[in-house]
């Protein structure tokens, strides 16, 4: 007895410490017409310890209602708006008047988030985003708010090519000249961090054949080694935000820190909405926080504490899309609790998630290019629930050459569509026949967890090959 009382102590004392390890925060989404009054929802976030909320516009009511509460707030210019705030810095001056300027610093706020998701946006704003965050930062410096206020802009992960394994991970060649390297230059100059939007739900949704729901969830597995690293990974999540971390490296950018701006998993969803359940979304959340507020880093980034704002606060009865993007709520509109989870270190004493039934079936765990979405314009995903395996071109053609002999030899692919006067031998590249025998094998061997590395010469992609303009015998996918 007195052993276990120590112990109890003992973990208590640990909690304790790791206190500032990281931050839980929430987004406060409004796309619903049957929620509380501000007034009502700052109570609510003071009674349950969360400090920190992200909205989605600068509504004067919710900036009202927070100011004196203590809690920091993000809030965000909408994609509508940056083409405006880009071609002129006197709406960007103008902007930070109105919703900055005129609550801070009673309404703590700490960061503007220019756009949402804006690499997936279909009105192709892109090219907006950087010129308006710089005339919004401009704007701040003339009120002298730059050194309180932070500026960045939530990214989807589908902004990444390549996310497995974790180490080999990368930015869409698209989108590094143009944007990413312009951007991370941006966010270090003004001592900034980059926001990231990571759902885990989505890649075990689509691919819960090869995904172990206990590595999804935060609960006790044997873990995933990264063969790029030598790390092991034991959660979904921590692999995916390392995949950025390695992105970001990738551009020698690892001073960098990375904000989970919106993460979460769905309480409710359609029959084909793998894993949306009560049970599943309470086990994600609650191990998720328990995991930050004493876990510190990943397992690439270990003293990177992160903070993460879980979405979303209320069920929002007005959203569109499947049933899922209407109950990813911590509460009911009427406020009370979907599932019972702590948001505090001191909550986290009482908590103990309750693990599943075991049942049969495939235990693989890999780490999906798009575990993405979020937001309140509506969470994005792959539309298909396949993946396929290609080649990295830039490789070289003597490595691929390499790895096409091991796929059609020893690993077992079927390259005899390949060979010349069969119907896929075109085009007649390295390239092209090597990305047909590394997906051969891939999904011969059912898109487990290493079966599209290579010795880091393929990669895995989310859409058909055709999509990325990738090399390939089209007709043979």
């Amino acid at each position: 007895m007195e052993r276990l009382a120590f112990s109890c102590l003992f973990l208590f004392i640990s909690l304790l410490a790791l206190a500032d390890a990281g931050s839980i925060g929430v987004n406060y989404g409004r796309i619903a017409n049957n929620l509380p009054p501000a007034s009502k929802v700052v109570s609510l976030l003071k009674s349950q310890g969360l400090n920190r909320v992200k909205v989605f516009d600068s509504d004067p009511a919710v900036l009202n209602a927070l100011s004196g509460s203590d809690i920091k707030v993000t809030v965000d210019l909408p994609n509508g708006l940056l083409f405006a705030a880009a071609r002129s810095k006197s709406f960007a001056s103008t902007w930070v008047q109105k919703n900055v300027a005129a609550y801070h610093p009673s309404t703590q706020i700490e960061a503007i988030a220019v756009g949402n998701e804006v690499f997936v946006d279909p009105n192709n704003t892109t090219r907006y985003l950087l010129p308006a965050m710089k005339n919004l930062h401009d704007a701040l410096v003339k009120y002298n708010f730059n050194n309180d206020i932070k500026i960045s802009s939530p990214i989807a992960l589908s902004a990444l090519q390549n996310s497995y394994p974790s180490s080999a991970g990368s930015f869409r060649p698209e989108l590094v000249e143009s944007v990413f390297k312009p951007l991370l230059g941006f966010l270090r100059q003004t001592g900034s961090y980059l926001m990231v939007n990571a759902y885990p739900f989505f890649a075990y949704e689509s691919n819960a054949d090869v995904i172990s729901l206990d590595y999804a969830l935060f609960r006790e597995n044997p873990g995933v080694v990264d063969a790029g690293n030598g790390l092991r990974y034991f959660s979904l999540f921590d692999a995916q935000i390392d995949a950025v971390f390695a992105a970001m490296s990738a551009l020698k950018y690892d001073d960098i820190k990375v904000v989970v701006t919106e993460t979460g998993w769905p309480s409710k969803g359609d029959e084909n909405e793998v894993g949306a359940s009560v049970p599943n979304a309470a086990a994600y959340n609650g191990n998720l926080v328990r995991r930050i507020l004493t876990g510190g880093g990943t397992p690439l980034r270990p003293k990177a504490d992160l903070t993460v704002y879980l979405f979303a606060l209320f069920n929002e009865n007005n959203k569109n899309g499947p049933t899922s993007e209407r109950n990813y709520g911590l509460f009911y509109p009427t406020e009370e609790k979907v599932y019972d989870i702590p948001f505090t270190v001191e909550g986290l004493k009482n908590y103990h998630d309750t693990p599943r039934t075991a049942v049969p079936g495939n235990q693989h765990a890999r780490t999906p290019v798009n575990g993405s979405g979020g937001g309140g314009g509506g969470v994005s995903k792959s539309t298909s629930g396949n993946t396929w395996c290609v080649a990295k071109g830039d490789v070289g053609k003597e490595k691929l050459q390499t790895a096409l002999d091991y796929a059609c030899g020893e690993g077992g692919a079927d390259c005899h569509p390949i060979q010349p006067g069969s119907t896929c031998y075109s085009p007649n590249t390295v390239e092209a026949h090597a990305s047909f025998a590394f997906n051969s094998y891939y999904q011969k061997k059912s898109r487990a967890m290493g079966t599209c590395y290579f010795g880091g010469a393929a990669y895995v992609v989310t859409q058909p090959p055709s999509a990325y303009s990738i090399p390939f015998p089209f007709s043979c996918i």
